[in-house]
């Protein structure tokens, strides 16, 4: 049994070494809240992956922050004790949506619960690495030498995977250079839901290059237009801000609109529904991948955890620490060992937070006795 005694919200900002540019825009600043949880002498973090616009999802950092103070934590004062954490999803469901909001108390839960086991996560789990392969995500550039040098730069690094943020105008010129350039290079592109049904032939082009798959190619509640789609090309459709839900991932199966899922926990609202996903897709044979959403070591130590399961059988969006931050807040940091990041074996997340570090980037924070 786990009695959480206090609840924490920290607001931070963390400046990014380099602007990060999609297709919805650019980021130069990781805006992050993150939750802590404590009973019983433990304390277990979580990492909102909501952003500081609502661009990729409808949550932001402050609605997140609005949600978790006035509606999760009164539920989870009332509760004040769990079993598991698998149960908080149910609890918080008298809350419609935000499951980012969600995810990240229930995360934080997760590393508490592990904590308390004296367990790493991954074990809680059932994962079965000890080391998980890396790919690396790229974003859109001004030019094109500038991201061969880029792409050059993380393949020698020894990313297994590289992914290159597309749009309309920046795709198959910029891919055709890079496969030119890296002819045996793992590669694949992302959209982040830049196109429309329309631009199936210039998303055709792409079948010419040899993808490992194309991501989130059409807006993320068109299902039909994606199964439609997949059926036009060759190289395999990855669906990320579609995939809201095991049964979302479910229809999105059934209908054909995907080959392959990217997992992120917050997108789909914690770590139990994360593992459903997974369940699901292991028995359709389905490969899935952990996308990352620019977390500080909090968020990104979740997802090596996850990435170990068993599902998880394609390169992840899960870099070095370097490959954002100069400096992290939580230690120690996530290092690329020949293409694959460590998974830590430490109890819980198996990072702990650097308060210093923490408290210079933090701009807000409010604790509660529950």
């Amino acid at each position: 049994m786990i009695k959480v005694e206090r609840m924490s919200l920290f607001l931070v900002e963390l400046p990014l070494l380099s602007p990060f540019v999609t297709s919805f825009g650019e980021e130069r600043v990781k805006h992050a809240l993150l939750v802590s949880l404590s009973g019983d002498g433990i304390m277990g973090w979580g990492e909102c992956v909501a952003g500081a616009g609502p661009w990729f999802s409808s949550e932001t950092v402050e609605t997140a922050r609005y949600i978790i103070t006035e509606h999760l934590r009164p539920i989870l004062s009332n509760r004040k004790t769990f079993e598991d954490p698998s149960e908080l999803p149910r609890l918080f469901s008298v809350v419609r949506g935000h499951p980012m909001a969600k995810a990240a108390v229930e995360a934080a839960a997760w590393d508490l619960f592990a904590r308390a086991q004296k367990k790493p996560l991954f074990q809680v789990l059932g994962g079965v690495r000890e080391h998980i392969p890396a790919g690396v995500s790229v974003g859109i550039h001004p030019d094109i030498p500038s991201l061969l040098a880029s792409v050059e730069s993380f393949l020698n690094d020894g990313y297994q995977r590289v992914k290159l943020k597309i749009k309309p105008g920046w795709d198959v010129e910029p891919v055709r250079a890079v496969r030119e350039r890296f002819p045996e290079a793992l590669l694949s592109v992302d959209a982040n839901a830049a196109y429309r049904p329309e631009d199936a032939p210039v998303l055709k082009e792409l079948d010419r290059y040899g993808l490992l798959m194309i991501e989130q190619p059409l807006g993320f509640t068109d299902l039909l237009e994606h199964a439609r789609l997949s059926q036009s090309l060759a190289t395999p459709i990855c669906l990320d801000e579609s995939i809201d839900s095991a049964h979302r991932a479910w229809e999105a199966l059934e209908l054909g609109a995907c080959r392959i899922i990217n997992v992120k926990q917050g997108r789909v609202g914690g770590v139990t529904e994360a593992l459903a996903i997974h369940r699901l897709a292991l028995a359709r044979r389905v490969p899935l991948w952990c996308g990352g959403m620019l977390e500080t070591g909090i968020g990104r130590a979740l997802n090596v955890h996850l990435a170990t399961l068993p599902g998880f059988s394609l390169p992840n969006d899960i870099s070095a620490t370097k490959r954002y931050f100069r400096e992290d807040i939580a230690d120690p940091p996530f290092e690329l060992e020949n293409g694959h990041i460590p998974v830590p074996t430490r109890p819980g997340l198996g990072v702990e937070i650097n308060w210093d570090r923490l408290l210079r980037s933090c701009t807000w924070s409010r604790t509660w006795k529950l």
